[in-house]
């Protein structure tokens, strides 16, 4: 006998999960056994209000419009988009989205309190003027990703409905819904500005697994601002106060105990790659000042993605919210140095402030970066390893949506190890490699040596984004770089 409780709670959680990930609101809709995500539209209800307002009964009499309406809110949409209620009217707001959301007017003063998934907020229209306004919910990133609508008061005899056809043609007035540019304002990067003389880059030097078979792990979710090139700042969404996170390591059996703790302003939650768990459990979403504890085992050997995926997941990882967990194959040989780079993407937003969500969306990165700063390893070049000896460098291509050919100029690759398997081990073929090619949140090592002194740039052999941020350096026995 179907359980329909149980079954509807599974269909809540999914599309929850679904519109997370892709920032669109869907609806599940079981058709002869098949689950099928249709696009969702209309509004919803059905849920009690936990604030209301005072009606405006008398005014809204005047009018032919609705005296109560309703928007839902859902990961990343607002329906309906457009709605219009009688001057004094009411208005529900029920949030119906896994994650807390508010619905507000952008210039502020009328709307709702954040409300918790489920929750209901009901305000009244008794101090707005006929007219159309733009409502928005106010967490960071979720106006971006689409939550926005208008609603329009309407007075006697239709008042307030020519503004919403002015919003709709794109005219401008106080009421009318107007689209700033979507760079405005934004940072750009100048790939031949310089730090300080004391600047130090991230230490990109890998330590060997800890010799124990649990960690005991605390991760806290903050917002900080950081730099990301030089004399760029950004309020960069972290892990530990960093960009990326710290970097953890282990082995193939190894068990995993991650306390995470949310010592942000927003919802935060982490999702390791390396788990197979409950998304559901212990990639939640927790908000300021709770935590939770993430529990796995490390069953397969990787150079292995963790990220927020709070949605929208493409702001909060655009942002800076990721970072590498290294899970050694079994028989890893010993190497006389090991490296780890992170490769990223920035997208500039004003100075200070987040990310642009907008670039995000389109692709339009400012700044590709090795372990979260443009050309760190130019001006602090990476210079302790001499002729001869064996480097491994674990790379990590964390995206959000950029990929990555990384390549040291000067030397050939003889090992790679790519997704969990070697693809090029030394042996009697002396075949080599040029590139180590990975998609976002892929990741692998490769084993080169280097036959004399010298100056040894490392890119990714995408050159546009070498420009951008993606170089740094090693230089090699004697060589001080003097000549570059």
């Amino acid at each position: 006998m179907t359980d329909t409780t149980s079954e509807e709670a599974r269909e809540t959680r999914a599309m929850g999960m679904i519109a997370t990930l892709a920032g669109v609101a869907v609806a599940l809709v079981l058709s002869a056994g098949a689950l099928i995500i249709v696009v969702a539209s209309g509004s919803g209800g059905g849920v009690a209000a936990v604030g209301a307002g005072t009606g405006g009964d008398s005014a809204a009499a005047a009018s032919d419009a609705p005296t109560t309406i309703s928007f839902d809110l859902d990961d990343m949409v607002v329906r309906p988009a457009s709605h219009e209620v009688a001057v004094g009217g009411s208005v529900t707001v029920v949030n119906a989205g896994a994650i807390p959301h508010d619905l507000v007017l952008e210039e502020g003063g009328v709307g709702t309190p954040m409300l918790d998934s489920g929750e209901a907020y009901t305000f009244d229209t008794a101090a707005l003027e006929p007219g159309t306004y733009t409502v928005i919910c106010t967490v960071p990133g979720h106006r971006e990703a689409g939550m926005e609508g208008t609603l329009t008061v309407v007075g006697a005899d239709g008042e307030g409905r020519d503004t919403a056809d002015a919003a709709h043609d794109g005219a401008g007035g106080h009421d009318a819904v107007t689209t700033a540019s979507p760079y405005a304002d934004t940072l750009s990067f100048d790939p031949n500005a310089a730090p300080p003389d004391d600047f130090e880059a991230r230490d990109p030097r890998l330590a060997p697994a800890p010799d124990q078979d649990v960690h005991e792990v605390t991760i806290r979710a903050s917002q900080v601002e950081g730099e990301v090139a030089p004399g760029v700042t950004q309020e960069l969404w972290t892990f530990d106060d960093m960009v990326p996170g710290p970097v953890l390591r282990g082995k193939v059996g190894d068990l995993f105990r991650i306390t995470f703790v949310n010592d942000g302003e927003m919802g935060h939650s982490i999702d390791f790659h390396a788990s197979k768990v409950d998304p559901g459990t212990e990639m939640r979403t927790i908000q300021p000042g709770e935590e939770l504890v993430y529990e796995f085992e490390a069953k397969h050997a990787g150079a292995w993605m963790y990220h927020c995926g709070t949605a929208p997941v493409l702001h909060h990882t655009g942002n800076g919210q990721y970072g590498v967990l290294i899970v050694d194959p079994p028989d890893l040989p010993a190497v006389d140095h090991e490296y780890v780079f992170v490769q990223s993407e920035f997208y500039l937003g004003p100075e200070g402030e987040p990310g642009d969500l907008t670039k995000m969306m389109d692709e339009d990165w400012d700044i590709v970066a090795f372990n979260g700063h443009a050309n760190q390893y130019v001006h602090d070049p990476i210079d302790d390893v001499e002729p001869d000896e064996r480097v491994r460098v674990w790379l990590l291509n964390a995206g959000p949506s950029e990929n990555s050919a990384f390549h040291v100029i000067g030397t050939i690759f003889d090992t790679v190890w790519k997704e969990g398997a070697y693809r090029l081990r030394p042996g009697d073929e002396q075949g080599g490699a040029q590139a180590l090619d990975l998609q976002p949140s892929q990741g692998g090592f490769v084993e080169f040596t280097f036959d004399v002194d010298g100056y040894y740039p490392f890119v990714t052999h995408k050159f546009a984004n070498v420009g951008k941020g993606a170089l740094g350096v090693f230089l090699v026995g004697d060589s001080d770089g003097a000549s570059h």
